[in-house]
């Protein structure tokens, strides 16, 4: 007798392709590129699709989008799904290799409004990414109640070590706002089990 589970489907949300620009658009700078990232993230929380974080891959060699994320952890019934992960794995699809850094794959960069949790970091170096931009740091989502679990006190340095530049503190200050919008909006801060 064998036991039937349920096929894990995590579902975009409809509004994402309506506001993507066209494919061809060429995102030049990583301001650019955290731009469009804070903007999904915006759109996420005023659409009340899920968390005040989104992430984006883009290809280093063209500028280009290849593949979008928001957090879908509440509306997807799934802890994991996290913007980050929604993005590599995306993108992974696309690509068709669980390799971003793969030798027929381009170099791929992850912008993230926030800095990655303890699991979002743990994922980075499997994934194949070669460059890592954050908005928002981890202490600005702390802030607001969100847990971010432990990591090393030099995750930066820790990725640095493993080919994955590191760029922090970019578009900070729009990327923290986005975060206090959905803390002043009644945004829900779903964590595991919290220490009391």
């Amino acid at each position: 007798m064998s036991q039937s589970y349920p096929n894990i489907v995590l579902r975009l949300p409809d509004w994402l392709d309506a506001i993507l620009p066209p494919a061809e658009q060429v995102y030049a700078s990583r301001e650019e590129r955290m731009g469009l990232v804070i903007d999904l993230a915006r759109q996420n929380i005023q659409r009340g699709t899920g968390g005040p974080f989104a992430a984006a891959v883009f290809d280093l060699n063209s500028g280009k989008l290849l593949a979008p994320g928001v957090n879908l952890v509440v509306d997807g019934h799934c802890s994991v799904a996290h913007a980050e992960l929604v993005a590599l794995m995306l993108a992974q699809q696309i690509g068709r290799s669980h390799d971003l850094g793969g030798p027929s794959q381009a170099p791929c960069e992850l912008v993230t409004t926030t800095e990655p949790c303890a699991m979002c970091l743990g994922a980075l170096p499997w994934s194949g990414i070669v460059s890592l931009v954050c908005g928002a740091r981890d202490e600005d989502a702390r802030e607001i109640g969100f847990d971010e679990g432990d990591k090393p006190a030099d995750w930066p340095a820790t990725l640095q070590r493993r080919g994955i530049e590191v760029y922090r503190d970019v578009c900070g200050q729009k990327a923290r706002a986005v975060l206090q919008q959905y803390r002043d909006r009644g945004g829900a801060i779903y964590n595991g089990r919290s220490p009391n």
